[in-house]
């Protein structure tokens, strides 16, 4: 929808064409999409409802990493919803605010994960290189206070972005060649000069981008060191599985970030951008539950434990 306002016309709504140019894969693609979210969801709440029930998982690891699920089912839940129902619904539109609030949060959520992967990259460290002090340099006050700093540099980041999107102006086609508000479908519908906006998201994400690996790197440079030193086997392994599940997921998400954003703007590439941001937005969340599950033995204990609790409690209820 275009609003006149004199000789100036300005959009009020946009429309999300999806994958609508692939009419064969809309209802697979709902199908599929709706089972990973689902595991998503149930996944995350799965890694926030272990940590809570078992006392020896509050610890700092643990903590983070109950953020880290938390930040999975937000950004996740932004997209997702949206994707499912354009997919089987006709009316693609979304309003000009609910798009810069979508575009807000994703954002925002996106941001904060990489920093709260980046300080669990540093919790790592601690733990590897500092055992015996662990436990008192990653003090609950240090943790809270990591996870805040990691949470509000999201939001303040994320607002900066989006306020250079609002300084733009919209009065021509409001047609995104995508399922959602991402950045460079918003940015190739104005019709001002887009070069103070793509200055601040260059800015900012390059220094997000930079910092947040420096961080990663340096800690697991830090990391080999300590474990090469180790004079037993053992040690060398159990240091590096409490490391394994990190990297999987640290790989994975600044993988999949790096290939999204070094994507040329080209209408050709408009497909792979959306295909990248499927993966980012609804895969990645349901893969990191996955990873530190599958990879953590204190999180098979606790759901082993737990199911072993619900088998007893059914045969005294039979007998």
């Amino acid at each position: 929808m275009v609003l006149n306002e004199g000789n100036q016309s300005s959009v009020t709504t946009f429309i999300l064409l999806g994958f609508s140019e692939y009419p064969p894969l809309q209802v697979p693609l709902f199908l599929a999409l709706l089972t990973i979210y689902t595991v998503t969801l149930l996944g995350n709440l799965g890694i926030i409802v272990v940590i809570r029930i078992n006392p020896n998982l509050h610890t700092p690891m643990y903590f983070f990493l109950s953020h880290l699920s938390i930040l999975d089912i937000c950004y996740s839940s932004v997209f997702t919803p949206k994707l499912l129902e354009i997919l089987v619904v006709d009316d693609r539109a979304i309003s000009f605010k609910a798009c810069m609030a979508q575009f807000f949060f994703v954002c925002a959520f996106v941001i904060t994960e990489m920093f709260m992967l980046a300080v669990m990259a540093y919790d790592r460290l601690v733990a590897v290189c500092k055992p015996l002090l662990y436990t008192v340099t990653m003090s609950h006050k240090l943790c809270a206070l990591l996870v805040a700093a990691s949470y509000t540099w999201g939001g303040i980041c994320s607002l900066t972005i989006t306020y250079s999107l609002l300084g733009l102006s919209f009065c021509g086609s409001n047609t995104i060649n995508h399922f959602g508000c991402e950045y460079s479908a918003i940015l190739s519908l104005a019709c001002s000069d887009p070069y103070f906006s793509q200055m601040m998201c260059f800015i900012i994400s390059t220094f997000n981008e930079a910092s947040s690996l420096l961080i990663i790197l340096s800690s697991y440079v830090f990391i080999v060191v300590t474990i090469i030193k180790m004079p037993s086997t053992g040690g060398c392994r159990k240091a590096f599985s409490t490391c394994a599940s990190h990297l999987t997921a640290i790989t994975i998400f600044h993988g999949t970030i790096l290939l999204l954003y070094c994507v040329p703007n080209s209408t050709s590439s408009w497909l792979l951008v959306r295909v990248a941001t499927v993966f980012f937005t609804v895969l990645i969340p349901m893969l990191n539950p996955l990873i530190y599950s599958l990879r953590n033995k204190d999180v098979k204990d606790t759901v082993r434990s737990f199911r072993n609790i619900k088998l007893l409690s059914h045969s005294i209820e039979f007998k």
